[in-house]
């Protein structure tokens, strides 16, 4: 047993040997190399903020919904997201055939009830004149009565017609008044009717833009369901749930960063609002901070608010001083008067706000303490030439 593990062990020390070898003899070359290194930079370290990205959407600052306030079928959808609207303008049309039934009715009963009216006024002049008639005959009568002139059948025949003028033109008084209370009636229906033909027309309460369209012809609009949706004022926000142990480092009126995912784009925004209150499930307070116009955004794009974490001391170096072979990451350390290579680790990049014309600067994570002297490589081939002898 032992004579079979010897072979097996002299066997992996031979093979590591050989790659001990090759990896000597490929980054001697490297040292070579790193000798003939271009400009020299100094690896700084920096306090640099931690930020917790909040998951958001960008939304509109002021949006409002449309919606149905009759039952009916959907008959016409007259605009479509991206269109521009103006205050009272047709969106959306509804069968009316049923508000139209009802409106000719209601039509119909205010001609009746003027109908009535014209009769109930002739059958008033008619009662005036009786009366008039009436009370003039029982008034001569009676005076005739007082000089024995007429007898007393007579003066009571008087009385008796005077009191049946009477009576009818009081009658006619009721039935005025009842025709001009059918008038009234009459007309708020046809008031009624009218408004409610309206509702079959979906109008624009106000100026805006229309960002969403969920209805179309054949539908059935209901109170309550939204047909559409208008974004009423020009620019966007960011509305991200912020987890509850970074929130009372949050203010309104405070600056953020805001990471825009698809357009690559980071902008700062403005907290408007934060919700005083926790979501039970998520554990998170919902924070809307206004954005600044950026051609291309739209609403429900994906986007992140940074929010302030923490402070920590970094190492940066610039970008284009990391070198690459394979998957391995190297720069040019000097070494008292020489140049030599050391393994690091990189990650995430910086834009140095300081220094604009500085480029962009890479973390170290590892491999650097900070205030090395590094070179850079001469051109982009010589970057090249080092992963390329790397990989072989």
């Amino acid at each position: 047993m032992k004579l079979q593990i010897m072979p097996m062990k002299i066997c992996v020390l031979s093979i590591l040997m050989t790659i001990g070898v090759i990896i000597a003899a490929d980054f001697s070359v490297f040292a070579e190399d790193a000798v003939q290194g271009g400009e020299e930079v100094r690896a700084v370290r920096k306090i640099q903020v931690q930020t917790y990205e909040a998951v958001g959407t960008v939304k509109p600052i002021s949006e409002i919904r449309i919606e149905a306030q009759v039952n009916a079928q959907v008959k016409s959808v007259l605009v479509q997201p991206g269109s521009r609207v103006t205050r009272g303008q047709v969106l959306v049309t509804l069968d009316n055939r049923q508000a139209a039934s009802r409106l000719d009715g209601a039509k119909a009963s205010l001609r009746q009830a003027m109908a009535m009216r014209k009769q109930a006024v002739q059958a008033m002049a008619a009662a005036k004149a009786s009366y008039t008639e009436a009370h003039l005959q029982y008034k001569r009568v009676k005076e005739y009565y007082a000089s024995h002139a007429a007898t007393k059948r007579e003066l009571e025949k008087a009385e008796s017609a005077h009191a049946q003028a009477t009576a009818e033109l009081n009658r006619a008084k009721q039935s005025l008044a009842a025709a001009d209370s059918g008038i009234r009636q009459a007309k708020e229906l046809v008031a009624q009717a009218t408004v409610g033909e309206g509702f079959y027309q979906i109008k624009a309460p106000v100026d805006g833009e229309v960002i969403q369209r969920m209805v179309e012809p054949g539908d059935l609009a209901l109170p309550g369901k939204p047909l559409m949706a208008l974004r009423t004022q020009a620019g966007f926000r960011m509305e991200a749930h912020v987890r509850e142990g970074l929130i009372r480092s949050i203010s309104p009126g405070m600056e953020l960063g805001a990471k825009i995912t698809s357009l690559g784009t980071t902008c700062k925004a403005v907290v408007e609002e934060i919700v005083p209150y926790a979501d039970p499930a998520t554990r998170t307070f919902l924070v809307k901070a206004v954005l600044p116009d950026i051609q291309g955004m739209y609403p429900g794009m994906y986007g992140k608010l940074l929010i302030p974490e923490g402070k920590q001391q970094v190492v940066l170096i610039p970008k284009q001083a990391v070198m690459y072979a394979g998957q391995l990451e190297l720069v040019q350390v000097k070494k008292g008067d020489g140049w030599g290579l050391r393994y690091v680790k990189t990650g995430a990049e910086v834009k140095d706000s300081s220094d604009p014309e500085s480029g962009i600067l890479v973390e170290v994570l590892s491999g650097l303490s900070g205030n090395e002297i590094l070179a850079l490589p001469k051109s982009q081939e010589q970057g090249e030439k080092y992963q390329t002898q790397g990989e072989n």
